[in-house]
């Protein structure tokens, strides 16, 4: 991902649990940005840019994602003590997505692109994103398009991996969430999704979203030692999922017919 240095801080966005904030940095764009000193810590700040990422590579729409430098000494633009100490906190390396001005909320049942709804249903299975229902949608509308934000929720089974082995076995399960997702109703085939998807996901695409997340969030956070160790397991979780997914593929197909009645 590109890098750039947060120049401005602008106003914090309070509806998510992790505190966001717009920032303006020295390209002259603005950027959504998540902090790695917020409670979830970097490990969501990890989900965010492989799945993110991978979703661009599988061309769903997903705004630019880009690594913000942030310095601590712009905290003294926010009059909250809590978010201040947030921010103070999150010097260095965050998170960041493009932020889209004029952008509204998904309303859940707008949906009307099958194929469309079929890939973002089949990409949230894959990647394990928990966080794409009727309650939070995380679907923004910009340019008569639809946006795909927020994937900190997804690759949840890091949070209890402790050896590389750990990682492969998480992998290979169905996704039973996934007949919560907002798109569910709207989705065409998921097999047909697969047949589509499936192959773009080469273990080349799969190496260079790993190698998109900084070092600076691998270090240090477990199980593992080193920023090496911790790509392996989420390469290898990656590679495994895709081999398995026939799992998560019938379990999302049964969950659409079901939808429906």
């Amino acid at each position: 991902m590109r890098r750039v240095r947060a120049t401005r801080y602008l106003a914090p966005l309070r509806e998510g649990g992790s505190l966001p904030a717009i920032v303006e940095a020295d390209d002259d764009g603005m950027y959504v940005v998540k902090f790695h000193g917020a409670g979830q810590g970097p490990k969501a700040l990890v989900a965010e840019t492989i799945a993110g990422e991978l979703g661009r590579r599988l061309g769903l729409s997903v705004p630019d994602l880009v690594t913000v430098d942030f310095a601590a000494a712009l905290s003294a633009a926010e009059p909250d003590p809590e978010i201040q100490d947030l921010l103070e906190r999150s010097a260095g390396l965050n998170f960041g997505i493009d932020y889209l001005p004029g952008a509204v909320a998904f309303a859940p049942g707008a949906a009307n692109d099958p194929e469309f709804a079929a890939d973002v249903v089949w990409f949230d299975a894959f990647v394990t994103n928990v966080d794409r229902t009727p309650r939070n949608p995380n679907l923004l509308v910009w340019g008569k398009r639809l946006w795909l934000i927020d994937h900190g929720a997804a690759l949840f089974a890091q949070h209890g991996w402790n050896d590389l082995a750990a990682a492969q076995a998480s992998a290979a399960t169905p996704f039973a969430p996934i007949r919560d997702h907002v798109l569910l109703p709207a989705a065409g085939s998921i097999v047909d999704a697969d047949a589509r998807l499936a192959p773009r996901v080469t273990d080349e695409t799969i190496d260079a979203v790993v190698s998109a997340v900084p070092d600076d969030w691998l270090e240090g956070i477990g199980p593992f030692a080193s920023s090496t160790e911790h790509r392996a397991a989420y390469r290898a979780w990656l590679r495994r999922r895709l081999e398995s997914r026939a799992a998560f593929v019938e379990e999302a197909e049964r969950a659409r017919q079901a939808s429906r009645g």
